[in-house]
């Protein structure tokens, strides 16, 4: 079964704010099957970049709960820093990742961009392999006059039109860039030097545009907080224009100015890829490949186990967890995953299944980490463990309650389903629902068994009635 997973490294106009830019990632991280992986914010930059990970079926309402977020919050007419930027959430790019093509990250692209107009009334732009104008390839292109000067040139000007929505920005997060590109690395060189005149003639030495590195952008901006210059690059295409050679050439006409490079730095993530090909370079490896990586042949290995074997090697393991409260939630997971797959094809709302299949799924762990708290709880001193058995006790009672009255509303939402599909789904409806009571079964098991060690009083009725209720 091949996994699909597309990138999306949206970037923010707030690098000073750390709570605002965290309530944009906990937005990204609450959809489900959504991971953020890299969380980078530049005071000076006054930007924050979020890199994270999803399914294409998820992907776009991630980035979209982020854009909600940002609108919000992020108010574009008190801004200010050294980078160029048009938009609260400025750049929208969406990457293919594993078993996705370029192609289908365009369409992604072309549906997220049409739905922060009609969301959230932001004008939006198409760039890169999503541009529906060759002028509009080049980001820089796009981004002309910043906000500022885009804001006044966009209601007279039919040219600086956006791709969706109205010719006039959000008066607060004004426009959005969105796209499909392959991979870019944002590298940066610092100088040592405060002189932002020589980080503009390196950068523009350097940059394609002006006759420098295929695959390279850049610019000369200044680092205030630590009176410096730096050079301010993204690499579109690391395999064509590895980093060791720009970096090389950087430094190579710092010198020239006689000005060190004092260090360099990676915003967001970058491929190991690129890291090897820069270790192969300096060290002057012979016969390199990537299998001589210890990292990579152990993900190689992995990578020929199925996901599943793992988890059921941990369940089969003579250790206390995971066990059948983890496993009774895993079954409610599966039961709600195929509800979605049958909501999906009968074009039907995946999104109450989806819903149940991300809480089902933390379950899993919850599950094992209320049963650790538990054993942690009867190791402590005889005399001092009361109390923090029985909050434990009551912790690990909630957690398959919860997902019995989940399991139990699901196994509602399938009967529906059911009704409502196509008789060719029958047996994956029927599959799902014999989980769904699989995963009951399990909950109300665990939940009984944990009530017998409650001592009476208001937790342990609060328990009994909601048992009552299902």
């Amino acid at each position: 079964m091949t996994r699909k997973l597309v990138e999306c490294i949206p970037n923010f106009s707030e690098g000073r704010d750390r709570a605002k830019v965290d309530a944009i990632a906990a937005a990204i991280a609450a959809l489900p099957g959504a991971l953020v992986l890299d969380l980078e914010l530049d005071a000076d930059h006054n930007r924050s970049v979020i890199t994270f990970v999803a399914p294409p079926e998820t992907v776009m309402e991630a980035a979209l709960a982020a854009a909600a977020k940002a609108v919000e919050t992020i108010d574009l007419t008190t801004h200010s820093g050294v980078h160029p930027r048009i938009g609260a959430i400025d750049v929208m790019p969406f990457v293919p990742l594993e078993g996705m093509t370029l192609a289908e990250c365009v369409l992604i692209a072309e549906r997220a961009a049409a739905e922060m107009w009609k969301r959230f009334r932001v004008p939006t732009y198409l760039y890169e392999a999503a541009a529906r104008r060759p002028d509009r390839t080049n980001l820089e292109n796009i981004r002309r006059g910043q906000f500022e000067g885009l804001r006044a040139e966009v209601l007279t000007n039919p040219d600086r039109a956006p791709d969706f929505g109205d010719p006039q920005l959000h008066p607060t997060a004004g426009a959005t860039v969105v796209g499909a590109r392959k991979f870019l690395i944002a590298y940066n060189i610092n100088l040592g030097t405060p002189d932002i005149e020589i980080a503009k003639r390196i950068a523009k030495g350097i940059r394609h545009s002006s006759g420098g590195f295929r695959f390279v952008k850049s610019m000369g901006v200044p680092l205030a907080s630590r009176n410096l210059a730096q050079v301010s690059m993204n690499l579109t295409d690391f395999e064509q224009t590895p980093i060791h050679r720009v970096f090389e050439c950087v430094r190579s006409e710092a010198a020239r100015y006689g000005v060190p490079v004092l260090g360099s730095e990676i915003v967001g993530l970058i491929p190991k890829k690129a890291l090897e090909a820069t270790a192969d370079f300096y060290l002057r490896f012979e016969n390199f490949q990537p299998g001589l990586v210890l990292e990579n042949r152990v993900a190689e290995a992995l990578a020929q186990r199925a996901p599943m074997a793992e988890f059921l090697d941990a369940l089969a393991a003579a250790t206390p967890t995971p066990g059948g409260g983890s496993a009774a939630a895993a079954a409610g997971a599966m039961s709600a995953a195929l509800g979605a797959m049958v909501a999906r094809l009968s074009k039907q709302d995946p999104e109450p299944f989806e819903s149940d299949r991300a809480f089902l799924t933390a379950a899993v762990q919850r599950d094992a980490d209320a049963y650790s708290a538990v054993v942690a709880a009867y190791k402590r001193p005889k005399d001092e463990r009361g109390p923090f058995v029985n909050a434990a006790m009551e912790g690990a009672t909630v957690v398959p309650l919860e997902v019995l009255e989940h399991t139990a509303a699901l196994s509602a939402r399938l009967a529906a389903l059911a009704a409502s599909s196509p008789a060719k789904f029958g047996s994956d409806v029927i599959t799902a629902r014999a989980l769904a009571q699989a995963a009951m079964t399990g909950a109300r098991a665990n939940v009984d068994i944990n009530l017998a060690y409650l001592a009476e009083g208001g937790f342990r009725t609060s328990v009994e009635a909601r048992l009552a209720g299902l």
